[in-house]
């Protein structure tokens, strides 16, 4: 079964930034469409950003142009670096398939808090 570890979450003023990183351990990494989704206390989880296995990235609406997804499939990782955090932007952070194919790792808090 694959294994996916998100990190690089933590505490940040509005306006800061993180990068966010996750690790799969599937050997076969590289022809995966990855996403980055959010899931705030209370609400459904949410598509963030996706990139495909090609490089080509797509984003929510209210992440474009703070965002952005990236990768290194010699690592088997995919990252978020997020920029201009807004305090909505607060959420529990997980990556996946876009298809949301592999089991959910634990995910990594995102607190955007003065």
């Amino acid at each position: 079964q694959v294994q996916l570890v998100e990190s690089g979450g933590g505490l940040v003023q509005p306006g800061g930034s993180l990068r966010l990183s996750c690790a799969a351990s599937r050997t076969v990494f590289s022809s995966w469409k990855m996403a980055w989704f959010r899931q705030a206390p209370g609400k459904q989880r949410e598509l963030v950003a996706q990139i495909t296995s090609g490089g080509s990235t797509d984003y929510a609406d209210f992440v474009k142009g703070r965002f952005t997804i990236s990768r290194d499939n010699a690592k088997k990782t995919v990252y978020l670096q997020m920029s201009s955090l807004k305090p909505e932007d607060t959420a529990v952070y997980y990556c996946n398939t876009y298809s949301r194919s592999w089991a959910w790792g634990q995910g990594t808090q995102v607190t955007v808090s003065s």
